[in-house]
């Protein structure tokens, strides 16, 4: 049987899941009884709540006498590790770009490796059924990035489809009656080549990620190169630096659907997951001949951002979680860099803390929302970028952000971008796509920006464009240091008393800034309720009462209307913070407080 192995590759939002639920739906993978629901392929909780990709996982179908292996790839650009590993195991690349954005910056990302690799991609033109979709002239942008990214000749004489993922529908052109997926399927067979299956020479495989089983511990998963292994068969692990060791395959399995299923064993060409080898990691080469040559290394590009990991020392600690202590946080910790190699971990000497660096504020804030979900409680700091040195020249990392506002908010967002050192690369203006809209024009603008920049953006972004703006970023380079970026203008609000918030105290308290926390709210000394319409912190009560007494006047039995407050959400509280503030994470709240409180007492005891 032939095999074929692609990755659906895209930007967040373009549909690569919906795309792959329509292909395993018309591809076979589910008996006639079985339930079929949408987005399969986000199995995690996070994936389905937050409406991305975050982990890259792979699937299989089959179509006429072959089996398609594909990967489903992560889109935002927090988790760009996982494409670029990814694309070491497959043929061919789907790349979807939606209709009426076009190409976005993870879509310039995904593709650049691509093309790297000598990838030649099939371009799908997906949600051409949106009003303002312009699938013309979306063939024409991508096109151009192809041009602008260096792709060869043949490269550039992609084929393309037009599709509807959600109805499962492809078209080869426009006008087109296709009702299914049938010219995606003929594409793949033609312009995919089958995968080289030498099964005469030693077995050669290189694990592009890793997965864990709580049986069998780690999981090797990545492509078979060359040759065949079996369960039991004694293999080498060799490392890029040269070095050398032994294992055993204990177990074999491949996908069938969404199915894991063992197998005796594995051959050329597919993609398998192989256990008994309990510190494989991703890049190196496992062979069965002693000798047998190193596969090209695999390079992952560098963490951005770092952040601390601390336990929780606040006054309500251990109230609502159950793993609270240094070593629980550890454990954790090394689990999973078990499996997230994009991730580094390290203890800070003579300290409780980790400095857990990643590819993003996502990417870290995903694995803390995941702790806080298994019970733990912990604290955690700004994040920071993770500045370097070349040639004795600082350098920190830039990246490139595409925004999209209504026309009314273009000049707003330039002077903030402009701010925080972004660099404008093109500005571009669109009417509304029909006659008959109300909606006003549309410019999307092109930032270059240091990540310093992004820190904290997205607050401010949103209530500068009334919620209609879109931000996406992704990382381009590394450039020489940019110099000091303006820090949050306003103070924050601090609690003075341990005890529960009142409405009383809390009416009076909004009218000095804006409040972060609702009455029956349980407070402590130094937990930062709300921040402040000024630049400085300010100390309050939030526990103050109304004095009553027994004589009536005007004016005693005044309305107490307070303001709506929206709870913080942890991403927005990671934005927020200061350098000398914390974000305090239990599995039932999220919390605010100063790291140092001695400044604090010191204005308390005035």
């Amino acid at each position: 049987m032939s095999i074929r192995n692609i990755a659906i590759i895209a930007h967040v939002d373009h549909g690569k899941t919906t795309l792959v639920d329509a292909l395993l739906k018309q591809g076979g993978a589910f008996a006639a009884h079985e339930e079929v629901g949408e987005l399969m392929m986000d199995s995690n909780a996070q994936e389905k709540e937050r409406g991305i990709t975050i982990y890259a996982k792979n699937t299989s179908i089959r179509y006429q006498d072959c089996k398609i292996n594909i990967v489903d790839t992560p889109g935002h650009a927090d988790f760009g590790s996982e494409v670029e590993r990814i694309l070491r195991t497959i043929d061919c690349v789907l790349l979807v770009v939606d209709a009426q954005e076009g190409p976005m910056p993870q879509t310039k990302f995904v593709l650049k490796k691509s093309l790297e690799l000598g990838l030649k991609p099939i371009v799908l033109i997906n949600k051409i059924d949106k009003p303002a979709a312009r699938p013309l002239q979306v063939v024409d942008m991508v096109f151009d990035l192809f041009v602008a990214l260096g792709a060869s000749n043949e490269q550039l004489e992609f084929p393309y489809l037009f599709t509807i993922a959600r109805e499962g529908i492809a078209k080869r052109t426009l006008d087109d009656d296709s009702k299914d997926l049938t010219p995606l399927f003929q594409l793949i067979m033609q312009h995919v080549p089958e995968a080289p299956q030498k099964l005469d020479v030693p077995f050669r495989m290189q694990p592009s990620s890793l997965g864990y089983d709580s049986y069998l511990g780690r999981l090797a998963v990545g492509r078979v190169v060359e040759g065949k292994v079996n369960i039991g068969s004694r293999v080498y692990v060799k490392t890029q630096d040269g070095k050398k060791r032994e294992g055993k395959i204990t177990k074999i399995f491949i996908m069938q659907g969404l199915k894991r299923a063992e197998v005796p064993e594995a051959l050329a060409g597919d993609i398998v997951m192989i256990a008994g080898i309990p510190d494989i990691y991703v890049g190196e080469t496992i062979s069965t001949d002693e000798h047998a040559e190193l596969l090209p290394a695999i390079t992952i590009d560098p963490p951005t951002i770092s952040m601390l990991f601390l336990v929780n020392n606040s006054p309500f600690a251990g109230k609502e979680g159950s793993l609270v202590t240094t070593r629980h946080i550890r454990a954790r910790l090394e689990k999973e860099h078990e499996t997230n190699v994009g991730l580094h971990i390290e203890e800070v000497p003579g300290t409780d803390a980790y400095k857990v660096s990643g590819r993003g504020e996502l990417h870290l804030a995903v694995l803390i929302e995941d702790m806080r979900r298994e019970g733990f409680e912990l604290q955690v700091s700004r994040p920071e970028v993770i500045l370097r040195e070349r040639s004795g020249i600082q350098e920190e990392p830039i990246e490139q952000a595409v925004i999209d506002v209504p026309e009314a908010y273009t000049g707003t967002i330039i002077d903030m971008m402009a701010r925080r050192k972004g660099e404008m690369l093109s500005m571009q203006t669109s009417a509304p796509a029909f006659a008959e809209a109300t909606a006003s024009r549309h410019t999307r603008l092109e930032f270059m920006i240091p990540t310093r920049g992004l820190l904290g953006l997205r607050g401010d972004f949103i209530i500068e464009t009334r919620g209609e703006g879109i931000l996406t970023h992704s990382f381009v380079r590394y450039d020489p240091y940019k110099g000091d970026l303006p820090e949050r203008t306003r103070g924050s609000m601090i609690s003075m008393e341990n005890g529960t918030a009142v409405a009383f105290a809390l009416w009076k308290l909004q009218e000095r800034g804006e409040l972060f926390i609702i009455p029956q709210t349980r407070v402590y000394e130094g937990m930062i309720i709300g921040e402040s319409a000024k630049s400085e912190d300010m100390t309050v009560n939030p526990i103050k009462e109304k004095k009553l007494s027994n004589m009536r006047s005007s004016g005693s039995d005044e309305a107490i209307l307070l303001k709506p407050v929206h709870p913080m959400t942890l991403e927005q509280a990671l934005e927020y913070i200061a350098n000398d503030e914390l974000v305090e994470v239990t599995p039932q709240s999220i919390r605010l407080r100063k790291k140092i409180l001695r400044e604090f007492e010191r204005k308390r005891s005035r």
